[in-house]
């Protein structure tokens, strides 16, 4: 039996369109509306140095992934009803706080704001392109999500290494690789959606939020390695 659906976003149906649709539209708003409280986080955390809160350079790092893991545990018990909507926009306005560091140390080059304005545009065209794909294949992409797991696999494994090594090539590849792995997932998620195979639009939002995270920072951190002239 499929679980009730207790959102509050019935507006954006439409009578008759199917229950693959009605999911998707919600998906897509619940994105469009998450990024105004990843903004205001951003825009908190400018005003805060928060690394300089701690004398432990690991220290951030292990508060962000226990904030971001924790959150998504929570939303995804919370898939089918309002309170996962509303940790989804706690989740996107800590990520918002969380990459403001990256945004200063951006900003602060000379050419920070144009990186930042060639990320977030490259960004918005690579999840134009494949969500277009998504609504165009007739494909399952049953295969697709078996590749996507083992990247994930691989990637998590190279972040682990570089952690330890800091090697800047090994940084740039894995920025490189999560560009690819979450385009892929983008274009997996939706096509899922459109398939049948995800009836939650909180989920759903979850996954393009996060993909759409990843490459924006992956790209930024491309950007800054080839612009900067720090």
């Amino acid at each position: 039996m499929q679980p009730r659906n207790t959102y509050d976003f019935t507006h954006l149906g439409q009578v008759g369109e199917s229950q693959q649709t009605a999911v998707l539209r919600k998906a897509y708003a619940l994105l469009g509306i998450s990024f105004l409280p990843c903004a205001a986080g951003a825009y908190a955390g400018s005003s805060v140095n928060f690394y300089s809160l701690f004398s432990n350079s690991w220290l951030p790092t292990v508060a962000f992934l226990i904030f971001a893991y924790g959150l998504m545990f929570a939303i995804e018990k919370n898939r089918y009803n309002n309170v996962g909507i509303g940790l989804l926009m706690v989740f996107t306005f800590g990520i918002g706080f969380f990459i403001s560091p990256l945004l200063q140390f951006a900003l602060a080059s000379s050419v920070g704001s144009q990186i930042v304005g060639m990320a977030a545009m490259m960004t918005a065209g690579v999840f134009l392109t494949m969500a277009t794909i998504a609504h165009r294949s007739k494909s399952s992409m049953n295969g697709l999500g078996q590749f996507l797991l083992i990247g994930a696999v691989v990637l998590i494994i190279g972040m682990i290494l570089n952690m330890f090594m800091q090697i800047p090539a090994l940084s740039l590849t894995i920025s490189a690789g999560f560009v690819i792995f979450s385009s892929l997932m983008i274009m997996w998620q939706i096509r899922t959606v459109i398939a049948g195979g995800e009836d939650s639009a909180t989920s759903a939002a979850l996954t393009l939020f996060i993909s759409l995270y990843n490459i924006f920072v992956s790209l930024v951190h491309i950007l800054l390695s080839i612009m900067d002239d720090r």
